[in-house]
């Protein structure tokens, strides 16, 4: 093609656009390279250069020639692709100034190459690694890239300056995270390293990409990113390489979470690991929790909720290997964030501390939610360890618009219906995977809204724990009164012949007062070495 026609094509196609979007919209110039003449139309490449600054991208392995000073056709050898450019307006969202990006490459006077994986390219870094290092690894790292005054820079800082560096040099780089999708359209990759927290190195999806993978809120996308051109603020989402670590088009073709079918749960999930974990033991006999139960864990202060949760998380975790575990801790202490973590190893631990504010515990528990969803819909196992529920409800009332309608503790009568949402998502699919929650619900805070908060849950879920101050005080653990704890369509999870003598455990504690019932159950159990032969020691 002549390249006074291709000009003059561009000029009138930017035109067009700049009258579309108003003033504000960036002009780009359309500029068609041509291969070799051999190859013919099958070798052309289309790039769309933007007004900001270039960005060099060099696979290795491949030869290119620069273009010349004239602004000449760039010959390259051996590879041929498309890149569409999407409209200026999605690429640079006007609220903000996120970066233009849509798939599309810049290049001025320089070899160009896309490439293909990260395994053809040989990229250097991972932003994933780099958000689960240390301090110490990532300071070190960061002397060697030469970034300036390390030691005064917060983590996020110091990553996006070595990401920058590192992208610098090798054009592109891999990255992968959570996406979030804003009201706006467009989205970001969030870190699970940094409890999804929005941060300098975060991603920039465009609305484009959103719209053609079908992507949403939730989904674990994996693809190569570029650095961002003058003017932008966050590294781009250049080719998406995995959604949800599958094929991006077959990541398109799945059933929606509503569109799912529930059942109750039908298989349980053993607790029972040492003979003397008798917490476990007793979870089994008493309430047992299958594969998508919705439970509560009612407790007042200090009666020992957050021990029983690291407690069953260990357990799952170490019978079900495969099941992905996700404790959720929402207006907590911080001491108590790093206890949990460091105590359950392989679940992932995910926070907002009492010193942030209410929109964020929000924004962590939805993300977290999506996420299982996601993975749901992908036929996975899922458990969400949630404490406290009642801290999210307040959350959740503290940014609800006034609407005029206050309960009694000060609860706006909308205010709940989100939490419902994240309560009432656990279920077991028939079409394969499962959603487990267990939350625990405060009472006996002297605060009436926890007691609304409690009222308004109590009878949702399928599985509830009481926990008992007398047994605290006496200092019996677990601290479960056994006569108003148990598990809706229990049968379903025992084996027949289970189940019948769980029946007469059942009325051989009825009316016992709690603290003389958990005593009697206790030292039962010392003497066995498991709960089958517990049963088995009952006369039927």
């Amino acid at each position: 093609m002549p390249r006074t026609a291709t000009k003059r094509s561009s000029k009138k196609k930017t035109s067009q656009q700049t009258e579309a979007l108003g003033a504000e919209a960036p002009k780009a110039e359309v500029t068609t390279l041509q291969g070799e003449a051999n190859q013919e139309a099958s070798n052309e490449c289309v790039v769309a250069s933007m007004p900001q600054a270039s960005t060099d991208i060099v696979a290795p392995g491949t030869e290119a020639t620069q273009r010349s000073e004239s602004n000449g056709p760039v010959q390259v050898e051996g590879h041929a692709s498309t890149i569409e450019p999407a409209t200026a307006q999605e690429n640079t969202p006007p609220a903000i100034d996120q970066p233009a990006m849509s798939g599309t490459v810049t290049v001025e006077k320089s070899a160009v190459v896309l490439a293909i994986s990260p395994d053809q390219a040989k990229l250097p870094l991972n932003i994933a690694e780099l958000q689960a290092m240390d301090m110490v690894e990532l300071t070190k790292l960061a002397n060697e890239y030469g970034v300036d005054n390390v030691g005064t820079l917060r983590k996020h800082d110091i990553i996006y300056q070595i990401v920058k560096r590192a992208a610098e040099k090798a054009g592109v780089m891999f990255a992968e995270g959570v996406l979030e999708v804003l009201p706006d359209g467009f989205g970001f990759l969030r870190s699970q390293s940094f409890n999804y927290l929005a941060g300098p190195e975060d991603i920039y999806v465009s609305p484009s990409q959103i719209r053609r993978f079908n992507l949403q809120t939730g989904n674990v996308v994996a693809g190569l990113i570029r650095p961002p051109k003058e003017g932008e603020r966050f590294f781009a989402l250049l080719k998406i390489e995995a959604i949800d670590h599958e094929d991006p088009e077959k990541a398109k073709q799945r059933t929606h979470f509503d569109n799912l079918t529930p059942l109750f749960p039908n298989k349980r999930f053993i607790l029972e690991t040492e003979p003397d974990e008798l917490s476990t033991r007793v979870l089994d006999l008493v309430c047992p929790i299958g594969k998508g139960t919705r439970g509560l864990i009612v407790a007042p202060p200090r009666t020992g909720k957050t021990i029983l949760l690291q407690k069953i998380a260990n357990a799952i975790l170490r019978n079900n290997p495969e099941v992905h575990v996700v404790i959720l801790l929402i207006d907590e202490r911080p001491e108590e964030v790093t206890d949990m973590k460091r105590t359950c190893k392989g679940a992932e631990v995910i926070s907002s501390t009492f010193d942030e504010p209410p929109e964020r515990h929000v924004q962590v528990a939805e993300i977290v939610l999506e996420k299982a969803r996601r993975m749901v819909e992908r036929k996975h196992d899922v458990v969400i360890l949630l404490d406290s529920i009642t801290r999210l409800a307040r959350a959740y009332n503290a940014i609800q618009p006034h609407s005029g309608k206050i309960l009694s503790g000060g609860i706006d009568a909308n205010a709940l219906h989100k939490p419902k949402r994240f309560f009432g998502s656990a279920r077991n699919v028939e079409e394969g995977g499962s959603l487990t929650i267990i939350a625990t619900a405060l009472i006996d805070t002297g605060s009436r809204m926890d007691e609304v908060i409690f009222e308004e849950f109590k009878g949702t879920g399928n599985m509830e724990v009481h926990l008992d101050r007398a047994l605290v005080d006496r200092r019996i653990f677990p601290s479960i009164n056994i006569e108003r704890s148990g598990t809706r369509k229990e049968e379903l999870l025992y084996h027949p012949d289970e189940y019948q003598r769980i029946v007469l455990l059942r009325r051989a504690l009825t009316g016992v007062p709690p603290v003389e019932a958990m005593e009697l159950l206790l030292n039962k159990l010392r003497k066995t070495k498991s709960n089958i032969e517990f049963l088995l020691s009952l006369s039927v």
